[in-house]
């Protein structure tokens, strides 16, 4: 049970669900319990984080009922296929929240979902990204070999004001609706090797927020896409273009909340 809603764990292809009231960070928990022989497929969900963990160990408090919290434990990730992996979820959480929003989804490079949300709030403004849910993947080596792999994702199912206004799912669509649907697709693209495909490139293209759109970081620019192995394209001032394969992607725009 999750929220009083029964949890199929065999059809959200859940090993075994740990659920708990309050903890520093999903993250944290499942690497622990990966180290202690956790099952591939095991999910730890909190209701809340104190100290959740973010990429470049940024930390923020994750508040109860506004949204889920967790993190997936997998062991049979192909390593060549990581450096692509938050790219490769982050489409998977757009496409399968697509029913449960108003707006429309992008995507941000490396591991952000954003929502518009409709209608604006007048015509004449610009639409306004609001992030929707953020992913962060960790890989714990032996021998040169992937031992397990912790997806941690955050998925607001309710506007939070605290620190930006975020965006959110629909009023009343509950966790295990969104394990049911997500952890099945997680686990595929945990499991896929290798870089981008041209088919996958296309996906990402159609929902990628930023092309066009000015940066200041990783450096000044204007961003051009991503490339099948996951690096950030940026175009320069002077004709050139550069990529980069780590950081994070700051875009110059009045549009844009997260």
């Amino acid at each position: 049970m999750l929220d009083g809603v029964p949890l199929d764990l065999d059809r959200s292809c859940i090993s075994r669900l740990v659920h708990e009231s309050s903890v520093s960070s999903t993250m944290d928990l499942a690497h622990t319990l990966a180290h202690e022989g956790a099952l591939s497929g095991t999910v730890v969900v909190a209701d809340v984080q104190h100290a959740g963990r973010g990429r470049g160990g940024k930390v923020w408090h994750s508040a109860a009922g506004d949204g889920l919290w967790c993190t997936a434990i997998i062991r049979d990730a192909p390593a060549s296929g990581l450096g692509v992996l938050s790219l490769r979820i982050g489409v998977v959480i757009a496409d399968v929240v697509r029913p449960w929003c108003d707006g429309a989804l992008g995507l941000k490079w490396p591991n952000d979902v954003l929502l518009c949300p409709t209608p604006p709030p007048e015509p004449a403004r610009a639409p306004r990204w609001r992030k929707l849910a953020g992913v962060l993947v960790e890989a714990r080596w032996r021998d040169a070999q992937v031992e397990w792999i912790a997806i941690g994702i955050g998925l607001n199912l309710r506007v939070s004001t605290a620190m930006v206004p975020t965006g959110a799912l629909r009023e009343g669509v509950r966790r295990a609706d969104v394990l049911h649907a997500l952890i099945p697709r997680l686990r595929g693209a945990a499991q896929t090797a290798g870089v981008l495909s041209a088919a996958e490139l296309t996906t990402w293209e159609a929902r990628d927020m930023a092309i066009g759109r000015r940066c200041s970081a990783p450096e000044h620019g204007v961003v051009a896409g991503v490339q099948a192995d996951g690096a950030l394209r940026v175009a320069l001032a002077d004709g050139s273009e550069r990529t980069h394969r780590s950081g994070s992607l700051v875009l110059v725009s009045e549009d844009v909340t997260c």
